[in-house]
C-alpha cells in the first residue's frame, strides 16, 4: 500500500496553496504507528511544506464497547463503537506542525455522565460507560516562535442519524461545549495561557439539524473570538450551504487575515478553515 500511496493520496491543493504552520487534520484514519500521517508528511515535504512535527493519538471512533448500543440486536456494529467507525482509529484525528507540539492533555476518555450538565438519558444502554467525545478532546501546546499556544481539538458526532430520543444530537450538543466548561474551571484547572478551539462541531449556530444554542454558547465564550462570523465551511446537497468547522482563538491575540479553503473535488465537501494569529 505504501508503495502506491502516490494513488490513494487526495488532491493536496488547499492545504499548499495555504500554507499553514500547524495543521489540524480531522476524518484521518489513525494507525499506532502513525505510518499513514508520517507518509502524508513525507509527500507534502517533497511539494515544499514541512511538517517536522506530528502528534496523533487513538481517538475513540471505533473503539469497540461490547454493548449494542444502537438496538439492531447485535454487538461490535460501528454504532456500538465509543465512537462511530468500523475499525478501531477510523476517522480519527492528527496534528502536523513547522514548531514543537506537546499533548498537555488528553480528556477523550471522559464519560458523558460525568460532564457538566451532561443530557446523556439514565436508561442510555452504555450510561456506565460511555465517553463523550466520539473522537478527541486533546489540549495540544505549539511552542512557536512568537509564544506558546494551546490548541483545544474536537471532531463532534453529527447531531443525525438517530432515533426520536435524539440521541446523536444530545451527545453533539454536549461535546461543543465540552472546551466552553472547561475554560470556564467545570472540568479541572482553567487553561493557561492563549488557547484556541479548532475541529469540526458538526453543528451550524442557526441551520441544519442540532440544537444550534451549543454553537452559539461556544462562539460567545468571554475567552474567545470569532474571527469569521457567519461564513460557510461545507456545502451539502440536503441543507445546503453551512458552518460546521471552527478556528476560535483565544481573545488575548491579534487575529490577521483568515478564511476557508474550498476544498479539492476529492477531498470532500469540508474546506480548510485558516487563520493567521500574532500570539504578541
Amino acid at each position: 500500500m505504501l508503495a502506491d500511496f502516490d494513488k490513494v493520496v487526495p488532491d493536496l491543493s488547499p492545504i499548499m496553496s495555504t500554507e499553514p504552520d500547524v495543521l489540524v487534520l480531522t476524518d484521518i484514519d489513525y494507525d499506532a504507528g502513525l505510518v499513514t500521517l508520517s507518509k502524508l508528511r513525507d509527500v507534502l515535504q517533497e511539494a515544499g511544506l514541512d511538517y517536522p512535527h506530528q502528534l496523533s493519538v487513538r481517538p475513540n471512533t471505533g473503539m469497540p464497547t461490547d454493548l449494542d448500543i444502537d438496538g439492531d440486536g447485535r454487538r461490535g456494529g460501528p454504532r456500538d463503537a465509543q465512537g462511530f467507525g468500523w475499525f478501531s482509529g477510523q476517522g480519527g484525528m492528527a496534528v502536523l506542525s513547522r514548531f514543537p507540539v506537546d499533548l498537555l492533555a488528553d480528556h477523550s476518555k471522559v464519560l458523558w455522565k460525568d460532564t457538566h450538565d451532561s443530557t446523556i438519558a439514565k436508561d442510555d444502554p452504555a450510561f456506565a460507560i460511555q465517553r463523550l467525545s466520539s473522537s478527541t478532546f486533546w489540549a495540544v501546546r505549539v511552542a512557536a516562535p512568537d509564544g506558546d499556544l494551546t490548541l483545544l481539538t474536537l471532531g463532534a458526532t453529527p447531531p443525525v442519524f438517530d432515533g426520536p430520543d435524539d440521541r446523536n444530537g444530545r451527545r453533539n450538543r454536549d461535546e461543543v461545549l465540552f472546551w466552553a466548561h472547561v475554560l470556564n474551571g467545570d472540568h479541572g484547572p482553567i487553561p493557561e495561557g492563549p488557547v484556541a478551539v479548532i475541529g469540526n462541531l458538526n453543528l451550524d449556530p442557526e441551520r441544519g439539524n442540532g440544537l444550534h444554542e451549543a454553537a452559539r454558547t461556544l462562539l460567545t465564550h468571554p475567552r474567545l473570538q470569532d474571527p469569521m462570523p457567519g461564513v460557510q465551511t461545507v456545502a451539502w446537497d440536503s441543507t445546503g450551504p453551512m458552518r460546521v468547522s471552527y478556528v476560535l482563538p483565544d481573545r488575548s491575540v491579534t487575529v490577521g487575515e483568515n478564511g476557508v479553503t474550498p476544498p479539492s473535488p476529492d477531498l470532500g465537501r469540508h474546506g480548510l478553515v485558516w487563520v493567521d494569529l500574532a500570539l504578541r
